[in-house]
């Protein structure tokens, strides 16, 4: 085991509604949980459903996660598990339904698109976000390309890679310029060119992506998303800790 380099625990959110039915939510805190033996770096992984968000207690924690398993327990609280992530610089990994309700979150708050609305709650609505996609990618794995320079590729150390998905919604191109105008960067796509993953360059650590890291085989280690994500948290535990002490 590697000695610890940061000075307590992680306290990571994993908000999300858990379900031993969703393969995701059983494989999320064991690849946490790996990092201990492989870079000594020690999480405590609370859940947190989202019916229960209270975005205040959200704030003391050092990492959110918002996991896949959509349609949630409650819309509102997946969306200010995200807000409450993006505007306290509180590193944030969303997959799958997390990407989708991050995307819905910086839609209707930084976008001012009030309306923007998920196609699986409610399909009539007249600024569908989020929506059907056109070939589902149920336990599907895909290529997808990285734009050169962005974190994404900085972590996979490739411009391509393998996907691996449990997801039949996506987010609506017609909605992307205006999310790009706000600072949402799109920084990997499929092979057809369609978004797959999200970044905020200015946040302390916020990626988002349609397909799910934690579907990675154990055997071979935690995916470098988690990765990142986990020690983003983790400075920042150490942050809180040296601000107290001084």
């Amino acid at each position: 085991m590697t000695s610890n380099p940061y000075p307590r625990p992680a306290r990571i959110a994993l908000v999300g509604d858990r379900s031993p039915h969703v393969p995701a939510h059983l494989n999320a805190p064991r690849m946490l949980a790996a990092l201990l033996d492989t870079d000594g770096l020690d999480t405590d992984a609370y859940w947190v459903p989202t019916d229960s968000v209270d975005p205040d207690e959200l704030a003391g924690f050092d990492g959110v996660w918002l996991l896949p398993g959509s349609p949630y327990r409650s819309e509102a609280g997946a969306v200010a598990a995200a807000r409450t992530a993006r505007e306290g610089g509180i590193p944030f990994l969303g997959t799958c339904g997390g990407f989708q309700h991050a995307m819905l979150e910086f839609a209707r708050h930084v976008c001012g698109i009030r309306g923007a609305a998920h196609a699986e709650q409610q399909p009539d609505a007249a600024e569908l976000l989020i929506v059907p996609l056109s070939c589902s990618l149920y336990r599907q794995e895909a290529g997808i390309r990285l734009e050169p320079g962005s974190a994404a590729a900085g972590l996979l150390g490739a411009d391509r890679a393998t996907a691996r998905y449990n997801c039949a919604y996506t987010l609506s191109p017609a909605y992307l310029d205006t999310l790009r105008a706000h600072g949402m960067h799109f920084t990997g796509h499929d092979l057809d060119g369609a978004v797959r993953v999200a970044e905020l360059p200015d946040h302390p650590f916020y990626l988002a992506t349609l397909f799910q890291p934690e579907l990675t085989p154990a055997h071979e280690g935690p995916h470098p998303f988690v990765h990142a994500f986990a020690h983003a948290a983790a400075t920042r535990a150490g942050a809180a800790l040296a601000n107290r002490g001084s």
